[in-house]
């Protein structure tokens, strides 16, 4: 599998339209997906466009949750158009965050990049994250909804608008970004490599990542998040308390369990007696 990755690599600078002799970092995109074969085309198609010429030396990797959609047969017939795209199908594990991290795994790019299949997140907005995330200043970029600049559809309701700015303000305490809980960022490979004991519960990874990668410096570029054409929301009461479940975690991985910071106290008052 490595080796067909490489080749498709080598294949993609080889055809590559002649450019200035500047270095340019292989990018890995990585989709994670469940039902989302309907907006596979139009995907790789946009990321396609937005990278040919910038970042020529790309990958695209889908971790697909056993849909059964006909995904496996749509990314082949992208393969044979000589897209750089390829799907994993994990037919034993659930789960957006842990399919992100399979493909990270198993991704060759010098950047990693998560974004949505759902046509929510903008690929033209791609090659200005990439060159923020090979800047030596940076740790993590954001696709950003809630910087100048960015946005959401019109079309979402004051519920949803809402459940966003509340999930948001419950991630303040582990991150200073304004959109800590966008599924649309990218980050260098040594800072992911730096990441330790990952843990993550529902869909929220990218808020994992800057914890457990100590991520200080962070951009965020703006987008604007558009509703899916096709398909249903994954957003559900399950997955909203999964949130709830990985803020625990996290909180507990920052600054200690509240059993242990009890146990300490109370230590502490016994031997001030």
């Amino acid at each position: 599998m490595q080796t067909d990755t490489i080749s498709r690599r080598a294949e993609a600078a080889r055809t590559a339209p002649v450019l200035p002799l500047v270095h340019t970092p292989f990018v890995s995109v990585i989709v994670p997906t469940y039902c989302e074969a309907g907006n596979v085309r139009e995907l790789v198609e946009r990321i396609d466009a937005a990278l040919r010429y910038e970042y020529p030396a790309y990958e695209i990797i889908l971790v697909d949750d056993n849909s059964g959609d006909g995904i496996e047969e749509e990314v082949a017939r992208l393969q044979d158009e000589r897209y750089p795209v390829r799907v994993i199908v994990r037919r034993d594990e659930r789960g957006l965050s842990t399919a992100v991290l399979r493909g990270f795994d198993e991704a060759l790019g010098d950047v990693l990049v998560c974004m949505d299949a759902d046509l929510s997140h903008p690929p033209e907005k791609l090659p200005e994250m990439i060159a923020a995330a090979t800047a030596p200043e940076t740790d993590f970029v954001i696709g950003s909804r809630y910087v100048a600049g960015g946005g959401t559809d019109s079309q979402w309701s004051w519920f949803r608008r809402w459940n966003s700015r509340i999930a948001t303000w419950m991630a303040r305490p582990f991150s200073t970004a304004r959109d800590p809980l966008a599924g649309f960022f990218a980050l260098p490979r040594d800072v992911y490599q730096r990441c330790s004991t990952l843990d993550p519960v529902g869909y929220k990874i990218g808020l994992e990542l800057m914890v457990k990668g100590k991520c200080r410096r962070i951009q965020e570029i703006p987008i604007l998040f558009s509703d899916r054409k096709r398909g249903q929301s994954k957003l559900t009461i399950t997955e909203q308390m999964r949130y709830l479940r990985h803020l625990k975690r996290l909180a507990d991985f920052k600054y200690g369990t509240i059993t242990s910071l009890l146990t300490f106290r109370t230590a502490k008052q016994t031997s001030d007696k």
